[in-house]
């Protein structure tokens, strides 16, 4: 039975806050400022500090310990790590011949034939393909707009290491984050409403579009999942028990919606599936959150204290292809809360890890990041990560801007870092410990005033062994190998 508002407010005043309700769903509290350094220190003795760097042992550490400087100036590992880059824009070649594209963003792994792992990758390029250097091909069949320069490849990793790499869809615009399906396709979003006839594009944008690694044949005459609304999308997840999705808004004036779609009665999911529904079919709503004593929640960023617990109503949207009106600015004072910056999402733990990148004047409360879990069974949201704002992004150390987020194999979260200054990929135990994984060396600026691209599409290959993730710019597909092991709660 779904948890109603007065059923929350009566049960959080018992058990104290409501934090009682969360149940376990492998939290990841910590103390605010916890997660704003990096934390490689070693406990016991040298011989178990050496074990615990190269994957054994039974010393204390958290994470892999400090970063050491690439010779190549690329990215930046612990010892006994090391990297592998798999596709280059500009520099490595598709099956057809043309540049890998740029701007790489939102990536996923899957199986593939004969021992091969699979990656969908997004590329986040917007507006007319003349703006950029290397957009992604328009490869016959497989183009919903001629007029924009985005979309997805499909890149095939060898047991050898050999790498083949081609379109999956093309004609789309602003390809950021998406998800993995539990049927083994990629949903890729675009972060980009524009309509025919805007900057260029001959056809409506600000849609979902499946894409599938496994077989080539069905991605073409891409079309958009309209029932999943017409905005700035994020990331999407699919709840694999109760058939909802989940997907994210980031946008401004006002602040982006967090949005659930309900299938169809009777819908079951599978290859190809998507394609049947009408464009309204299932219900799309939007959050209205409230605490513990039953106010209404206006904003995300109003929750200052890790494990915050709010309750969630859902409200339906009234015309989820905003034919005149954006979807977040359909609604009222009071009637749905509103998050700055919605981005990465991933399903573990029986729901949904959600990112809310930053939030700055635009918000009520400024902070410089969190991570909620939502929670579907009870219907609550728990501030899980909570990044206060950082005096000096430019000094290597400290932690701002999460964006695309995976739960790792070896517990805890995985996070690429889109903020200010130095960016790096770091992890964050069950505890809320934290200490880097990575962070990239590859100045794009100059010497004077170095520049360093986010972290993207952060994902492990299917077997665990593999953490891959990209550099934005100038679009850097890289895996990361070397001792994993699972980290402790601290």
């Amino acid at each position: 039975m779904s948890l109603t508002r007065r059923d929350f407010a009566r049960r959080s005043a018992i058990t104290g806050a409501g934090v009682a309700l969360i149940g376990s769903v492998g939290t990841l509290a910590t103390a605010p400022g916890a997660l704003a350094s990096t934390d490689t220190e070693t406990t016991g003795d040298a011989d178990d500090a050496d074990a615990d760097r190269h994957g054994g042992g039974h010393g204390g550490s958290v994470g892999y310990g400090p970063l050491l400087p690439d010779p190549k100036g690329v990215l930046a590992l612990p010892a006994g790590f090391r990297y592998r880059v798999i596709t280059y824009s500009g520099k490595t070649k598709l099956e057809s011949g043309e540049f890998t594209p740029s701007n790489h963003d939102g990536t996923a792994t899957f199986d593939g034939p004969r021992g091969t792992t699979l990656l969908v990758n997004n590329h986040e390029l917007k507006g007319p393909r003349a703006n950029w250097k290397y957009p992604v091909p328009l490869t016959e069949g497989l183009v919903y707009d001629p007029a924009a320069s985005g979309g997805c490849t499909v890149v095939e990793v060898r047991p050898g290491g050999a790498v083949a790499e081609w379109v999956g869809i093309a004609g789309t615009s602003t390809n950021c984050a998406g998800g993995s399906t539990p049927w083994g396709t990629w949903l890729t979003c675009e972060e980009n409403s524009d309509r025919a006839g805007v900057n260029g594009m001959t056809k409506d944008h600000g849609y979902v579009f499946e894409v599938d690694p496994s077989d080539r044949r069905a991605n073409r005459n891409p079309k958009p999942l309209k029932f999943f609304g017409r905005y700035d999308h994020e990331a999407v997840v699919i709840d694999p028990k109760r058939g909802y999705a989940y997907l994210t808004e980031d946008a401004a004036g006002p602040n982006g919606l967090f949005y659930r779609w309900t299938p169809p009665k009777g819908f079951h999911y599978g290859h190809g599936r998507f394609r049947a529904l009408a464009d309204d079919a299932g219900v799309l709503q939007a959050p209205k959150c409230y605490n513990s004593g039953g106010h209404f929640i206006d904003d995300l960023s109003r929750a200052t204290k890790i494990g915050t617990v709010y309750g969630v109503d859902w409200v339906d949207v009234p015309d989820r292809d905003a034919k005149t009106v954006d979807v977040r600015k359909q609604f009222g004072p009071g009637e749905v809360t509103h998050a700055r910056k919605l981005e990465g999402m991933w399903w573990g733990d029986g729901g949904a890890y959600i990112v809310s990148s930053y939030a700055r004047e635009e918000s009520p409360v400024q902070h410089d990041g969190q991570v909620w879990f939502y929670d579907p069974k009870r219907r609550t949201l728990t501030l899980k990560v909570l990044l206060g704002v950082n005096p000096d992004p430019s000094k290597d150390g400290a932690f701002d801007g999460p964006d695309n987020i995976t739960v790792s194999p070896y517990g805890g979260l995985v996070i690429a870092e889109d903020g200010e200054g130095v960016s790096h990929l770091f992890g964050a135990t069950d505890s809320g410990r934290t200490y880097p994984i990575a962070r990239n060396d590859l100045n794009i600026g100059s010497e004077e005033e170095p520049e360093f691209s986010e972290f993207t599409g952060v994902t492990f290959s299917p077997d665990g062994r593999t953490l891959y993730a990209n550099i934005q710019e100038p679009g850097i597909m890289l895996a990361i190998t070397g001792p994993w092991r699972r980290q402790k709660r601290g």
